[in-house]
């Protein structure tokens, strides 16, 4: 196995143990365990677990970020594009359910919030999500709301909705997906 492929497999266990267990029930040694490696052989790619996490949260960031740019409708209406990100993000999430349950450990913990606080109000480069929400303010089409506010509306009924179809409460399909994205624009809208 090269280098690279223990990399992944690190990121994969620990990934899936988060996502089964939570961070205090996903220690090194069974992270480890899971990669099919020695417990030392992580420390020679990540320092220590919070690197490990906030490593394995970046590279499921870009995955999602792949999947919400695949087709997107650059220089087309806001409310084209941003109904576009909504239905990707929910796809994203339902063929990849553990992906979505170590996410959301993720922003339900200091990881989250301490990323959350820099995305918003840091100098990183402005996500998508954030171009549509300041150009639809800018156009007035979104409604003149704290970022934070935007992204509520927006994420926290698609994240419930994902997690209830995971949990087998609801069915999403086609038809349903974009009936939720249609209200969560019609949430942030002017």
């Amino acid at each position: 196995m090269s280098r690279p492929d223990k990399r992944d497999e690190i990121v994969r266990a620990a990934m899936e143990l988060i996502a089964e267990h939570g961070f205090h029930g996903a220690p090194m040694a069974m992270v480890a365990e899971r990669a099919g490696v020695a417990a030392g052989t992580i420390y020679r790619y990540f320092e220590n677990k919070d690197v490990l996490i906030c490593d394995t949260y970046a590279q499921l960031e870009e995955q999602i970020l792949g999947a919400i740019m695949a087709g997107y409708p650059e220089g087309r209406p806001i409310r084209e594009c941003y109904l576009h990100i909504c239905s990707r993000l929910v796809h994203y999430f339902l063929s990849s359910p553990m992906e979505f349950r170590f996410l959301e450990q993720f922003h339900n913990s200091p990881y989250g919030v301490a990323h959350r606080r820099d995305k918003l109000f840091g100098n990183k480069e402005k996500s998508i999500v954030m171009t549509v929400f300041e150009e639809g303010q800018g156009q007035q089409i979104i409604k003149d709301l704290p970022l934070p506010i935007l992204c509520a509306l927006t994420f926290g009924p698609l994240a419930d909705a994902c997690r209830d179809h995971i949990l087998q409460f609801i069915a999403l399909d086609e038809a349903l997906i974009d009936r939720i994205a249609e209200a969560c624009w019609d949430a942030v809208r002017r």
